[in-house]
């Protein structure tokens, strides 16, 4: 998978849960993804950044998201503003 095509999936990914955070206040964005395609990087955004289960919102639903649709992501990490 290339790049961009493994971008492309973390994106869809990304939007799939974007309105469940948005409903909140919140959202999130793509910053990288390293060059093996193994990490993931994203910013919690709005309400979901001093929320206090964010990093339970990180790992159930927006690692799960993102590992259904490109299964070679091992991690996901959410890098603080």
């Amino acid at each position: 998978m290339t790049t961009q095509e493994l971008k492309s999936k973390v994106e869809l990914a990304l939007d799939e849960i974007r309105p469940f955070l948005q409903s909140d206040g919140g959202d999130i964005s793509l910053l990288s993804i390293d060059e093996d395609g193994r990490v993931v990087r994203v910013q919690l955004e709005g309400a979901c950044v001093g929320c206090s289960v964010n990093q339970m919102t990180l790992k159930s639903g927006v690692e799960l998201t993102i590992k259904k649709h490109a299964p070679q992501v091992e991690q996901v990490i959410n890098v603080e503003a």
